[in-house]
């Protein structure tokens, strides 16, 4: 038995029947204005109840949802994966990023040496992608995290994808990860490195030594981060520009071919 109960089990299946080959059988229906979401809430509601999740858990997590108007604007609007390499590389202020990256690794060399020897990931793709993300920490997101997964759940774009990830939040909820009125990123990303929230549950590690996970904290979401690198490929001592044997687990963490180059190239500068 899980030291997390019986409790844990519901929402753990569900979990499993969202991310199974034919996406979540989804009883709410989809909508793409605020109009609908309150009821989509309450169909939820109704739905994840049936599959396990404790009516205390769903209370708690929708007590102050909305509908993310901010989540949507910014979904809609993602233009910086259009820019040029060099253009977002300036736009993310990469200099100041590498900069900063190696005067952390120094003073952060204990952390970093210890990560590298469990998971094979050297330090500076960990500091690229820290900095790349919330700036080393300094801007780890101001929305209301299950009103913006529950937007984007209901929002009719990506409704299957975002189901998921509410069922995980919910799990992440109930565990005590996070309470019910987190904040974070406008879609749901968590933390110092921005993970989603069925991500926290596959790859979220203990980077400090106790049992819980704390993306807030920067010893477990870096040690997450090596561990997501680790699953997706990451080969310890081998390159990772593009066309080498890493590249592909730096192309894992996100699906923009701007950001995966802007990560190798910051990451080899603070490597040097």
């Amino acid at each position: 038995m899980s030291v997390f109960g019986r409790r844990r089990i519901g929402i753990l299946a569900a979990l499993a029947i969202s991310v199974g080959m034919a996406g979540p059988a989804v009883a709410a229906s989809c909508g793409n204005n605020a109009g609908g979401f309150n009821n989509w809430v309450g169909q939820f509601k109704q739905e994840a109840a049936a599959r396990g999740v404790s009516r205390k858990t769903l209370d708690s997590a929708f007590r102050s949802a909305r509908y993310a108007t901010k989540t949507i604007s910014l979904d809609r609007n993602q233009r910086s994966f259009r820019y040029s390499l060099d253009q977002f590389m300036q736009k993310r202020g990469a200099n100041a990023i590498i900069s900063k990256g190696r005067r952390l690794k120094q003073s952060n060399a204990g952390l970093f040496r210890a990560i590298e020897q469990r998971y094979g990931v050297p330090a500076g793709p960990l500091l690229a992608i820290w900095g790349m993300e919330t700036g080393f920490g300094s801007f780890l997101g101001n929305q209301h995290t299950v009103s913006a997964v529950a937007t984007l759940a209901y929002d009719c774009r990506r409704s299957a994808f975002f189901t998921t990830q509410l069922y995980a939040l919910l799990e992440l909820i109930q565990r005590g990860w996070i309470s019910p009125d987190f904040r974070g990123a406008a879609h749901g990303e968590i933390g110092q490195t921005q993970f989603l929230p069925a991500n926290v549950l596959k790859y979220g590690v203990s980077g400090d030594g106790n049992r819980s996970v704390n993306l807030k904290g920067k010893a477990d979401a870096l040690a997450s981060t090596a561990n997501f690198l680790r699953a997706h490929g990451w080969r310890r001592g081998g390159g990772y520009q593009p066309g080498q044997a890493n590249f592909r687990a730096i192309q894992g963490w996100n699906a923009a071919g701007v950001y995966q180059k802007a990560i190798a190239i910051i990451a080899a500068e603070i490597d040097k």
